[in-house]
């Protein structure tokens, strides 16, 4: 069965009110990969010190499964805007999640540290694309009246994996030897190729674009570049390791360099419809500023994400396992609320969710910044990251449907692209701005208490830096409205 639907028009002009059970089959099948693949990543990164003992490998060295996983995606993302235009949508579904699958039984069986670091990039060739092919699909396929309820549902991927991997792990290792991390992925993901081979369906026409050749090994180093080098600040923090000046900046001054370059070419291939990024999307007041305040709010999401970890653990003295419980509920509860969130931005539009999220937000991380010492209590902060959890629930739904909403029907798949680019981007950010200000703050204290106390003044010096950028996401979010759907129409050249 290879026929293409083109389902744009209708999606775009309200279609029908309810999906047709292959749609809504096909677009379960997206969301449960895009899960499996999120999960994969949040369950390694706590899986790195058994590995690292068990291949005999030191700790700058086992990094790099996590490096390599991460510089893949900064690689491959800003290209899938590109596939999804020229490839059929089950051809790439097939090409992406095959990839994953291939990666995680090679990982499995992995005998040494080198296989198990190409299982990894194979692995991140795959999870680049599902994502942005996830919501060009729902954008595509999905009425304009209940695209913010579908991605509420997508919003249950972002927020409930990350908080889930950390215990899921841990309850893996407390039982098995690491390659069954890989093995328990394993099964799900080849149900989901099966299953999304059969149901997925391909929609629209594919546009046989020639493949501009500088313009990708330019959008490898510079995104690569950029990413590598703020990993590196974040990897050298938290390692305690140091920061080399020159394995930051010369990776990023090149990367800068080299997006620049990619930007200004794209800006060129666009006139004649070749671009592998198109730029154009930028054009769209909404969907610039809903970018800008999701990248915002999303480095903030992920200097949270590391800043509680080593609070917690390092300055109150709780298990790993302590720290995954105890951000669980705030994960669990921006996936609860996600769906909801959605339903109610069919209803008032964006700014009703977005300002007061974005608000919601700022008040836990100025709580955060004000109130932890080494001495605080656990429900403390349990409290503070349930009620930052509450803010961005509101958030990110708002912004994806908002801005790939805002831009015509045939950008959609680079608008999907450039969000997806912008989590990797902001999430190597946010960790480095994070992990920066709490050395920053931790060398600079000058009370009593001891390396417990430093490491809470870091932490709130960290925290409160993140409440300024959420003013600067408040005051961008403002922009953010509702703008109905054209449907497909002549591009502007």
């Amino acid at each position: 069965m290879t026929e293409t639907i083109d389902r744009t028009s209708s999606a775009a002009a309200g279609g029908p009110e309810r999906l047709s059970r292959s749609d809504a089959t096909a677009i379960g099948v997206l969301l449960v990969s895009a899960f499996v693949i999120v999960l994969n990543e949040t369950i390694m990164s706590v899986a790195i010190p058994v590995l690292i003992k068990d291949l005999h490998v030191d700790k700058s060295t086992g990094q790099w499964l996590s490096t390599a996983f991460i510089l893949t995606m900064a690689v491959v993302i800003p290209v899938s805007g590109f596939l999804i235009q020229r490839t059929t949508t089950r051809m790439l579904f097939g090409i992406a999640l095959g990839s994953f699958v291939a990666g995680t039984l090679l990982a499995a069986l992995s005998p040494s540290f080198s296989v198990l670091l190409v299982a990894r990039v194979i692995q991140g060739v795959g999870a680049a694309i599902i994502t942005p092919l996830l919501m060009t699909t729902v954008m595509t396929i999905v009425p304009e009246s209940r695209r913010g309820a579908m991605m509420g549902n997508i919003s249950i991927v972002i927020s409930v994996a990350p908080a889930i991997g950390p215990t899921v792990s841990g309850l893996i290792l407390s039982v098995l030897a690491w390659p069954f991390i890989f093995w328990c992925i394993l099964p799900i993901a080849v149900a989901g190729l099966v299953i999304g081979l059969r149901l997925i369906p391909n929609l629209g026409e594919p546009r046989h674009v020639p493949i501009d050749w500088i313009s990708i090994p330019l959008s490898a180093i510079g995104f690569g570049g950029l990413v590598y080098g703020l990993n590196e600040v974040g990897v050298g923090a938290s390692s305690k390791a140091g920061i080399s000046l020159v394995a930051v900046s010369a990776p990023v001054l090149i990367g800068a360099v080299s997006l620049t370059l990619f930007l200004f070419r794209q800006r060129v291939l666009q006139r004649g419809d070749n671009a592998l990024l198109d730029l154009r999307v930028f054009r769209s007041r909404v969907f610039t500023a809903s970018v800008v305040s999701g990248s915002l709010a999303f480095l903030g999401l992920l200097g949270s994400a590391i800043l509680l970890p080593i609070y917690l653990q390092q300055v109150l003295g709780l298990t790993p396992l302590q720290t995954g419980l105890l951000v669980l509920p705030g994960g669990l509860l921006m996936g609860l609320l996600g769906p909801v969130v959605g339903r109610l931005y069919d209803r008032f539009g964006p700014r009703p969710l977005l300002i007061p999220g974005l608000a919601i937000a700022m008040v836990a991380l100025i709580l955060l910044g004000t109130t932890l010492t080494e001495t605080s209590a656990a429900w403390q902060v349990l409290l503070c990251h349930m009620l930052l959890s509450l803010g961005l629930a509101t958030v990110l739904p708002s912004v994806f449907t908002a801005g790939l909403s805002a831009v015509p029907s045939r950008f959609t798949s680079y608008g999907s692209a450039i969000f997806a680019t912008v989590q990797q981007v902001g999430g190597a950010a946010g960790t480095a701005l994070a992990v920066t200000l709490l050395a920053i703050g931790a060398s600079g204290f000058s009370g009593a208490g001891g390396a417990g106390a430093a490491e809470a003044a870091g932490t709130r010096l960290a925290f409160l830096v993140s409440a300024g950028v959420f003013v600067v996401a408040i005051a961008v979010g403002t922009l953010v409205k509702s703008v109905p759907s054209e449907g497909p129409r002549p591009v502007a050249h």
